[in-house]
């Protein structure tokens, strides 16, 4: 598979996900309850995957990649979303009566990219950060990288020692390759993601960290593609992206264009599909963000797009 065959594919591939993501959310679909509180006794039913919208549609906006119409779709994602969280609203009572949480943070980050800003909550942010209980937050350490990139991407002041996170995480130790299981290798490509914006600082990723990768992140996608981990094989496309090797996941882009339906579904593994629409998109929302954001930085590193000029 050729250079510009990839890309093609990967376009391809992103478009149509990201045209079964608008559908869902275009025919109400992914919405809160009408009895919604704050409390949201479950995050992950659609509070975090609206998160996830905003971030693979703006990510889409920021580098500038994809087409007219696709930018249309994605710039409509985003205001489907942001009108669910009240316009910022939402994540800003959730905040005030839960100042030791930082999903609103991490939430808020994706739309705070796409130039959705909401002032009164990041006044509230910069003013928990400076307290003692808010920096001593017990969190895995990719987990740290994630609200560390959250605030500096927002704007806010306080930020950590780069260095220190990185190393902290199982990344940074460049361990046994072969030790890694699935749940690792998500927090792998997360530690990536947010040393590097999404590909947007590369320079942010530590040369040791990159090498590594660099070795293993091959044999890596070809294991999960074998079992059909469709969802981590998108995840690991976008380290390809961000460690600036995009030719790695050629083979990845092949089979995630052969799962993918003829509606844009792209599955998260090989498990039977429902017929039902709402649990389509609880089961299989997450993947179409990922492919998103994997043709995004693929396109961004090998067509100079706004990721290579970061």
């Amino acid at each position: 598979m050729t250079a510009p065959a990839v890309l093609r594919t990967a376009q391809q591939v992103s478009s149509g996900a990201l045209r079964w993501l608008h559908g869902c959310y275009e025919n109400g679909l992914g919405r809160f309850p009408e009895d919604a509180t704050i409390d949201l006794a479950d995050p992950n039913n659609v509070y975090k995957p609206l998160g996830e919208a905003a971030l693979a549609t703006g990510l889409l906006l920021r580098e500038g990649v994809g087409g007219a119409e696709d930018s249309r779709i994605a710039r409509r994602v985003l205001d489907l979303c942001w009108a669910e969280l009240r316009e910022g609203d939402l994540l800003y009572e959730r905040q005030l009566r839960y100042p030791l949480m930082t999903d609103p943070l991490e939430v808020y980050v994706h739309f705070a990219r796409a130039g959705y800003r909401h002032r009164v909550l990041e006044g509230l942010l910069e003013s928990l950060a400076g307290l003692r209980a808010v920096q001593a937050m017990e969190l895995l350490p990719n987990r740290r990288l994630a609200v560390a990139n959250a605030r500096r991407v927002v704007g806010l002041a306080r930020q950590p020692d780069w260095s220190a996170l990185a190393s902290a995480t199982w990344l940074g130790a460049t361990p046994e390759p072969w030790m890694i299981d699935w749940l690792t290798a998500y927090d792998v490509t997360h530690t990536v993601f947010h040393l590097t914006d999404w590909g947007a600082r590369p320079d942010g990723l530590p040369a040791p960290m990159r090498d590594y990768l660099g070795d293993w992140l091959p044999a890596w996608l070809d294991i999960w593609q074998e079992i059909g981990q469709w969802d981590l094989v998108g995840e690991l496309l976008v380290v390809a992206a961000c460690i600036g090797e995009p030719d790695t996941g050629a083979s990845g882009w092949q089979a995630l264009a052969a799962a993918q339906r003829a509606d844009g579904l792209v599955p998260r593994d090989t498990d039977p599909i429902t017929d039902d629409p709402e649990q389509l998109l609880t089961d299989h929302g997450h993947t179409a963000v990922v492919t998103v954001v994997a043709a995004t930085t693929t396109l961004a590193r090998a067509l100079g797009g706004a990721s290579v000029a970061a």
